[in-house]
């Protein structure tokens, strides 16, 4: 069911799960630029034995391992993502997000080729790889959103539809006949609003923005 504490719930997770990605990136830094850090003097005895521990995991044994870890790990957390609901939605833009982010992600690993001080080659390529991931986890929540607004339509809305509504006027000396118009088929109909009796329990309700 959801209700407010199964979304707080999954929320929770999503951000968990994320963080967890971004965590895996960072060791994977921290291994394999781990002369840049030695030059920055960002090294210590407790990271060393940790990362001694995260090396018998085999997380670390290859180099690709770590990265595909992270990513995974971000593509489950944009499952549980939600935002604005846009109409407007370009399934290009995504596929260029997506596309874009994965060819900086993966591609970064040819900037250990070039010739050039660890230092600058770290910094190259943690920012390489850091802009994939942003652009892989922008496009991946485009996408998430644009997957909710395909499988959620409204039945009883479809194509801007409503159901057919009172189009005549029916009053006595008591009625409150309020005009309106409503789009049945893509064609714009005049119908009413008929208060028989305004005399018994009325209600009005409406979300914000309802007309």
């Amino acid at each position: 069911m959801n209700t407010g504490e199964n979304a707080e719930a999954l929320r929770k997770i999503t951000d968990l799960t994320r963080k967890c990605s971004i965590i895996i990136l960072a060791l994977h830094f921290y291994v394999y630029c781990y002369a840049a850090f030695q030059a920055w003097h960002l090294t210590h005895p407790i990271t060393e034995r940790l990362m001694e521990n995260l090396h018998r995991t085999g997380l670390f044994d290859r180099f690709y391992i770590s990265k595909l870890g992270a990513l995974l790990l971000l593509l489950v957390s944009l499952v549980g993502t939600k935002g604005k609901k846009n109409e407007k939605l370009a399934a290009s833009s995504i596929v260029t997000y997506l596309g874009v982010g994965l060819v900086f992600y993966w591609c970064s690993y040819w900037l250990f080729f070039i010739t050039a001080p660890p230092t600058v080659v770290a910094s190259v390529y943690m920012l390489v790889t850091g802009i994939g991931f942003l652009l892989v986890l922008h496009g991946g929540a485009l996408l998430s959103r644009l997957l909710k607004n395909k499988l959620n339509k409204d039945i009883f809305n479809r194509l801007q539809e409503t159901f057919p509504q009172e189009e005549r006027l029916l009053n006595n000396e008591y009625s409150i006949n309020l005009p309106a118009l409503y789009n049945l088929k893509g064609k714009l109909r005049r119908s009413w609003i008929n208060i028989i009796n305004p005399f018994r329990g009325l209600l009005v309700a409406g979300t914000p923005g309802s007309r």
